[in-house]
């Protein structure tokens, strides 16, 4: 019995990991459509990209036999959920027309980092020494790459990307708190599309800025690759805790460098650089240190 219970763990966290890599790569693809689509408002390309998720996640309830309804007692965690998530959203796709796309993703790939924050209150995972003086590395990464001695305009963008981890990060700790519970993943994805679309909607309506047939494919792609990341990266941590498998989200970072490079020519400053290996060092260590902890 207990050889069987080791392996189901085993398998839960493998699986864990690969949905945490698919997210990565869908959502580095979501950012590199959502820049080319280019010069459109914030709030009508997350429109579009939640409202493919929201047919996605659609069409994915009607075929389950439970339909759109929650667990009791999911309600409050499932508007937090989208909530937050669709802030953290407006955030990062803010930061992506505004900063290159890896300075965009990794400021984004501070939501792990939050998300150890917020779920001492949202949880009781409370954090250990060794994981509060990760979120402090991690900052310190965070401010290479905001470049405050920039001035307040040049360092906006990146302020912003940095909210759209905290965003990011408090929405990931309520899918855990959903996952724990045992809601449906598609139900949660649900809730956060369909809240983004209604709050997006009306703002369209009153000020649509007209786009061109590319534009419409490159959201539309966007929003499919970002509906893919989002039922993966909900697969993900409804699967293991994010202390076990975060660390690889951050190969989006690896992803949307080659992306930008790419596409755009962008190319990092060394401040950045440094900055990515504070965030992603600090995330490979706790991963490491986790690891061992939990064998010990």
């Amino acid at each position: 019995m207990n050889t069987l219970l080791k392996k189901y763990r085993h398998n839960d966290h493998a699986l864990g990991i690969f949905f945490i890599v698919c997210s990565a790569f869908c959502f580095s693809l979501m950012s590199l459509f959502i820049k080319r689509a280019g010069n459109l408002p914030t709030y009508e390309k997350a429109l579009f990209r939640n409202l493919v998720a929201l047919i996605i996640a659609t069409v994915l309830l009607l075929r389950e036999p439970g339909g759109f309804k929650p667990k009791k007692g999911s309600g409050f965690s499932l508007f937090m959920r989208a909530f937050c998530g669709t802030l953290g959203l407006l955030c990062n796709f803010y930061a992506i027309d505004h900063l290159g796309l890896a300075d965009a993703n990794i400021l984004n790939k501070m939501a792990p980092f939050f998300a150890m924050i917020v779920s001492a209150f949202i949880i009781g995972e409370k954090p250990n020494r060794i994981e509060v003086l990760c979120v402090i590395l991690a900052f310190v990464g965070a401010i290479f790459v905001i470049k405050p001695h920039a001035g307040f305009a040049a360092s906006f963008p990146a302020l912003i990307g940095l909210c759209g981890g905290l965003g990011a990060g408090t929405a990931y700790a309520f899918v855990r708190k959903l996952g724990l519970h045992g809601e449906r993943g598609p139900v949660i994805v649900f809730a956060f599309s369909a809240f983004s679309v209604l709050l997006c909607l009306p703002i369209v309506c009153l000020h649509y800025v007209p786009m061109s047939g590319s534009q419409l494919f490159f959201l539309l792609i966007g929003g499919t690759a970002a509906a893919g990341g989002q039922l993966t990266v909900t697969a993900a941590y409804t699967h293991a805790p994010a202390m076990e498998i975060s660390v690889f989200d951050y190969t989006q970072v690896l992803f949307a460098t080659m992306w930008g490079l790419f596409f755009f020519g962008e190319i990092p400053d060394i401040l950045s650089l440094i900055g990515y290996a504070f965030i992603i060092g600090t995330a490979v260590f706790k991963w490491y240190y986790n690891l061992h902890l939990k064998k010990k």
